[in-house]
């Protein structure tokens, strides 16, 4: 299985949620948007525990089969029919959202995620997770 993950799976995983350890661990690939890592970062800056998480987002991203996905031209054409369809059905969502969305649709992979605001981009795949 190949999988796209956002910031929040990124946390869940780095805080040991073991659905998502599990899923992340049996995937064949798993792509972190950079959209994604610039929020993990940003995260980071605001913590107190900067370089320990840059250096186990760094071990992870070193792993075998584990990558940066980086949006070109063609991810910009699904971030516009993403952003259209959302506007005429009156559910936005956080243009970074679209930004991953778009990611996810532009290479046909499903989206492991704990935002439930991402059902409402048409043909998204998304991973619901098992949540209270």
């Amino acid at each position: 299985m190949r999988l796209l993950i956002d910031t929040n799976c990124y946390s869940d995983m780095d805080e040991g949620d073991s659905e998502i350890v599990r899923r992340i661990q049996s995937a064949t690939e798993v792509w972190l948007p950079v959209i994604a890592l610039g929020e993990l970062y940003a995260g980071f800056e605001l913590g107190v525990r900067k370089e320990r998480n840059e250096k186990q987002l760094h071990e992870f991203l070193s792993q075998p089969g584990v990558g940066i996905l980086l949006p070109d031209e063609e991810t910009a054409r699904h971030y516009s029919k993403i952003f259209h369809a959302l506007r005429r059905q009156g559910t936005p969502i956080p243009t970074n959202d679209i930004w991953i969305a778009a990611l996810a649709l532009q290479h046909d992979l499903p989206l492991d995620s704990g935002d439930r605001h991402f059902q409402h981009v048409p043909g998204l795949l998304l991973i619901r997770r098992n949540t209270a």
